[in-house]
């Protein structure tokens, strides 16, 4: 590791800067690059035809900005922008934004491009830092700043032959590797040649070319050119921010604190090197904050879909918001929280989402509550809990919890991996709801009409297989039917330790679950039981004999 190869970035010398205390309190103007900067950086470009799915996916989720790509340099890009324009698919609020290097035959193509376009952004550029100018251009800050007051004489030149409403876009490539003074130098210039050609605000547009330092730096360097830059209130800042070192997002959220005005990105970050600041992570960070993204994104299935098919990339399984997994808990600890936090929200009938781990409501951006909590052998009794109430109905009580998870990490560890929820709910029928053995109810017949406080019971049952009748009073259907068994089978000695019942659905095929907690007096194990009817009564009587089993067996399993 021969750190000594290198050199720290300068940083701007900036006290006055304000941006570390504002807020973000709107959406900025959003541009997407998907079809110039994202297409330039696949293994394998998209064709026509996957350009215009890209296309009318950007309309639907609706950008208002998109740049087509570089007309002038590439024949594909060129055609496609021109069918663009035979098919009328570019609605008439909607800018086309073209990319040009500051030469004249390079901008006379890109004028022969957009003819009949009607809203056009016409991106000029060419880059500023200080690296550049020494090792690719070799040439002095006289020579770069002539380069784009020439660029931009020829584009003033060409609107001449234009019939559409054009607005000059700006960059000095390289922004983030430029010195302020030079940058706001050269902006300051661009806007003296321009000199209000057409009535649309000129963008600067300031990009993260290649992102070289902390994103407080790239903020003080985007609010101290915003400061210098002359006729302010008749510019747009934009920002390009890369992602080289892993921070494009939280780069453009400062940007925008520090006063850019509009982001140009990818949706899920696709671009050269590390990508492209992620447009779709920093719109759903704004959404988390109550702050309306101005973008269509509530079906981020889909926004994945069209891109992975039309990219040819797969979307990494932990990309915020977007990934398969990042509305998953494993952990135990998080699934009872998460568990606890959406039954709290219930409880208290709110509208506002707090949930523990989840910093939005997955189904707001069209993912399902069923996969949320993902069981594996790390999960613990909030996560089963959870997955048996959202998915299946049924609100199992809190000291059965436990009981049940053992079951399901049992199961992960033996067969590996995660447990599926259909497998949790095969697992808890036969847990619960199927035990035949070696009790099995046949028939109970219940009678609260006694003319006293006790409930009569006439109970058909088997026991190992044999039948039994037996008839019993009780001061409850529970009691009666306990009394009832223990007349057949005298070693056989219970109690009931706790119950709850609740409707696992409605209508009128409503059915109930009963849960019972039962103590077996000989040996003091206990053990929960369910029972499942469209009877409550009856509910409760197959949920004693569902505890009654699993008592026995594991009495037997003990011996």
């Amino acid at each position: 590791m021969n750190y000594q190869r290198y050199r720290r970035n300068p940083v701007v010398n900036f006290p006055e800067r304000e941006w570390p205390n504002k807020e973000i309190e709107k959406a900025p103007i959003w541009c997407s690059v998907d079809l110039r900067d994202g297409n330039q950086a696949l293994i394998e470009p998209m064709n026509v035809d996957e350009k215009m799915e890209m296309f009318e996916l950007l309309l639907k989720l609706g950008f208002k900005e998109i740049e087509i790509g570089f007309p002038a340099a590439s024949q594909i890009e060129f055609d496609f922008l021109r069918r663009l324009v035979a098919e009328h698919k570019i609605p008439d609020d909607v800018k086309v934004q073209v990319l040009s290097q500051c030469r004249q035959e390079l901008i006379d193509r890109t004028f022969e491009a957009i003819q009949g376009i009607k809203n056009v952004v016409f991106h000029i550029y060419n880059s500023t830092s200080t690296l550049q100018r020494d090792v690719v251009f070799k040439m002095n800050e006289d020579e770069i700043v002539q380069i784009a007051i020439d660029g931009t004489r020829m584009v003033k030149e060409g609107l001449a032959k234009y019939d559409g409403n054009l607005q000059l876009e700006y960059s000095p490539e390289s922004f983030s590797g430029t010195e302020v003074e030079f940058s706001a130098r050269i902006c300051n210039a661009v806007a003296k040649e321009w000199n209000h050609a057409t009535e649309a605000p000129i963008i600067f547009n300031l990009p993260n070319t290649v992102e070289m330092n902390t994103p407080n730096v790239y903020a003080d360097q985007i609010e101290w050119v915003s400061k210098h830059i002359e006729d302010r209130e008749h510019c747009i800042i934009s920002i390009h921010p890369h992602n080289d070192r892993g921070c494009g997002v939280a780069a453009t959220e400062l940007a925008l604190l520090a006063g850019a005005d509009r982001v140009e990105g990818t949706l899920l970050g696709n671009g050269e090197r590390t990508g492209n600041v992620d447009i779709l992570t920093v719109a759903y960070n704004m959404f988390s904050q109550g702050i309306d993204p101005k973008l269509h994104i509530e079906n981020i299935n889909e926004i994945t879909e069209v891109f992975e098919r039309c990219c040819k990339m797969d979307v990494d399984m932990r990309h915020p918001y977007a990934g398969k997994l990042v509305f998953t808990a494993f952990s135990g600890s998080h699934q009872d929280a998460i568990n606890k936090g959406v039954s709290a929200m219930a409880e208290r009938n709110s509208q506002i989402w707090a949930v523990p781990y989840l910093p939005i409501d997955p189904a707001d951006i069209g993912r399902k509550y069923e996969p949320v909590v993902r069981i594996n052998s790390q999960s613990g009794k909030g996560g089963v809990a959870f997955i048996m109430d959202t998915v299946y109905g049924y609100k199992i009580p809190k000291r059965m919890q436990r009981e049940f998870a053992d079951v399901i990490q049992r199961i992960s560890e033996q067969e590996g991996g995660e447990v599926q929820p259909q497998t949790i709910m095969d697992a808890f029928k036969k847990e619960y709801l199927d035990l035949r053995d070696p009790f099995e109810l046949v028939f109970v017949d219940i009678d609260d009409n006694t003319g006293n406080d006790d409930t009569h019971v006439a109970l058909d049952f088997k026991y190992n297989g044999k039948e039994y009748h037996s008839e019993a009073d009780g001061n409850g259907p529970i009691d009666a039917v306990k009394i009832a068994i223990r007349q057949c089978i005298p070693e056989v000695d219970f109690k009931v330790c706790d119950y709850s019942e609740h409707a696992l659905s409605t209508g009128s095929h409503a059915k109930a679950a009963a849960y019972i907690e039962m103590e077996d007096a000989r040996n003091g194990n206990t053990t929960f039981g369910v029972g499942l009817s469209s009877n409550i009564t009856r509910a409760s009587i197959r949920g004693m004999f569902s505890a009654i089993n699993r008592l026995a067996k594991r009495a037997r399993d003990y011996v």
